[in-house]
């Protein structure tokens, strides 16, 4: 049992029996052990009348009020709660029931009882955006911004980081993937005397093709072109679709990263209103290309958007679809987030309604699998072949290792196993940040709560500046994103994006406050 998790009465000397409990099967003796050799047990009055399991009980219910058991952290098992107080199993089990019964704990198949987010506050959704008009003079200059943001983030000494867009390493199964790379090796002696395959290793290409079944899609491995993560095959397909001068159309807010790669291309972003619900505004769209006839693209995350958390419904999507082949506008779909939705479904993508080969349809492992590794994907459609070459002209095949190591242990049970586990995970960890945001934060505050991926999109009341709390932030040893970051206008200035794939620990819980502490201190003085 981990320390922190340990529960000993703070006066060993009184035993806790058995007799009162009227659920108990076995008797426990009242004899004192010898002293070196006394378990810590809890305390109570011998002529005590209520329940030993209520006792119990509201001792644990103490502990997790008082943050000594944090939410998500693991119930001491039923066994220990038997040694520890010298109780039968019959009373350690109605503890843990009654806990459960007033939702501070939950029971997991095989793992035992966690603590629970108890459901104390919450905070208003963020509003659906005003429409505008989209305005191409505006949107220039994004990397400029993004790097000064970017570079005062990497020189301060940070203890908390709520910037990140991925999980915490303990969500991954980093210890199944380091076997399934020494087998990987095991397996071919020879891997590192020989070129990688062009396009891809044939067992992790034939996965990827095997799990886009779920999302309703039909790809041929050979169809797949392995890449250096989802920004590398977004890259790809901007190059295949647009040029120096062209427009693309792109969600507004958005990942900077795309604002910064299209800036660096000569292509110039279209920001298009983007609801934290539904995802791209289609009717803005229509709009903007009656006012822009060099729109060559449009960029979209249908599921779990970074930063928003939005889904776009099927019928959004078909619509699209129809709407994009109408006007020779390319689709670039980026799908990362797809299998982190919380009711564990795998939504249809945007290619699975393509009969013409118009959506380009681009993923990674990076936020699902591995963060530590850069492996993506691109399926490109009618741009087939001037992707391959582009790849080829850019950066060549990539290493065949993690591919090989990949492909076996996607297509393998533990795969599944792996993501039911990071779905519930981050389900808990979003609800605990959530929770704090609306119960910390000063009155006013709007968050979004996603049904499923790895963020969470908060509007700060009264107009206050996400790049200021950004540096007052840094201040504290905390990092964050400020809503700035992710549009060229000043849009989103009074927002910013958390992180939720963390475990939510006293040192987050802390960081929590004390960002609410900063927001209101820059409230006050706005006002």
């Amino acid at each position: 049992m981990p320390d922190d998790l340990r529960m000993d009465a703070p006066t060993p000397d009184l035993m806790v029996t058995d007799t009162t409990d009227p659920m108990a099967s076995t008797p426990v003796s009242t004899q004192s052990a010898p002293e070196a050799a006394r378990p810590a047990v809890f305390p109570v009055i011998p002529e005590e009348r209520t329940p030993i399991y209520r006792q119990l009980a509201d001792h644990y219910r103490l502990a997790i009020e008082a943050g000594t058991l944090v939410c998500g952290a693991r119930m001491p098992s039923v066994r220990a709660l038997m040694e520890r107080h010298q109780i039968s199993l019959s009373t350690a089990l109605q503890t843990c029931r009654h806990l459960e019964a007033q939702g501070l704990l939950e029971a997991r198949p095989r793992s035992g009882y966690f603590v629970r987010t108890p459901a104390r506050a919450s905070a208003v959704p963020v509003a659906e955006p005003r429409p505008w008009v989209p305005d191409l003079m505006q949107y220039v200059g994004i990397n400029q911004r993004v790097s000064s943001i970017l570079a005062r983030g990497l020189q301060a000494d940070i203890k908390i980081n709520f910037a990140i867009a991925h999980g915490s390493p303990s969500l991954y199964p980093v210890n199944e993937l380091r076997q399934a790379t020494i087998r990987a090796l095991r397996d071919h002696p020879l891997l590192y005397g020989m070129p990688p395959p062009g396009g891809g290793e044939a067992r992790f290409r034939g996965a990827i093709a095997r799990r886009a079944l779920e999302a309703r899609m039909n790809i041929n491995p050979d169809e797949i072109i392995v890449t250096h993560g989802c920004i590398e095959a977004i890259n790809l397909a901007l190059r295949a679709v647009a040029s120096t001068g062209d427009v693309v159309a792109v969600e507004s807010p958005t990942y900077y990263a795309l604002l910064q790669t299209l800036e660096s291309m000569g292509i110039r972003a279209l920001e298009i209103p983007t609801s934290p619900q539904t995802g791209i505004s289609l009717d803005a769209l229509e709009l903007a290309s009656q006012t822009y006839d060099n729109i060559k693209a449009v960029i979209v995350v249908p599921h779990f958007q970074n930063p928003l958390g939005s889904v776009m419904p099927d019928a959004n999507k078909m619509q699209l679809v129809k709407w994009a082949e109408s006007r020779g506008i390319a689709i670039i779909e980026d799908d990362t987030y797809s299998a982190l939705g919380d009711d564990g479904n795998m939504p249809a993508a945007i290619r699975s309604w393509d009969t013409t080969g118009n959506v380009i349809h681009c993923a990674s492992l990076h936020k699902t699998l591995s963060p530590g590794m850069r492996l993506g994907w691109i399926a490109a459609g009618k741009w087939q072949r001037r992707v391959d070459m582009l790849k080829y002209a850019q950066t060549r095949p990539n290493e065949a290792l993690a591919q090989i190591a990949m492909g076996e242990f996607m297509d393998s049970p533990r795969f599944d196993r792996h993501l039911r586990r990071l779905r519930s995970q981050l389900r808990e960890h979003r609800a605990a940040m959530a929770e704090a945001i609306a119960t910390y934060f000063p009155a006013g505050t709007r968050l979004t709560q996603p049904a499923g991926g790895l963020s969470l999109w908060v509007e700060m009341p009264g107009g206050v500046s996400s790049e200021r709390l950004f540096d007052a932030a840094l201040e504290k040893g905390i990092r964050i994103a400020p809503g700035s970051l992710f549009s060229n206008s000043a849009r989103y200035d009074n927002f910013l994006r958390m992180n939720g794939g963390q475990p939510f620990t006293r040192d987050v819980d802390k960081a929590v406050r004390t960002l609410a502490t900063e927001v209101t201190r820059l409230l006050d003085t706005n006002g």
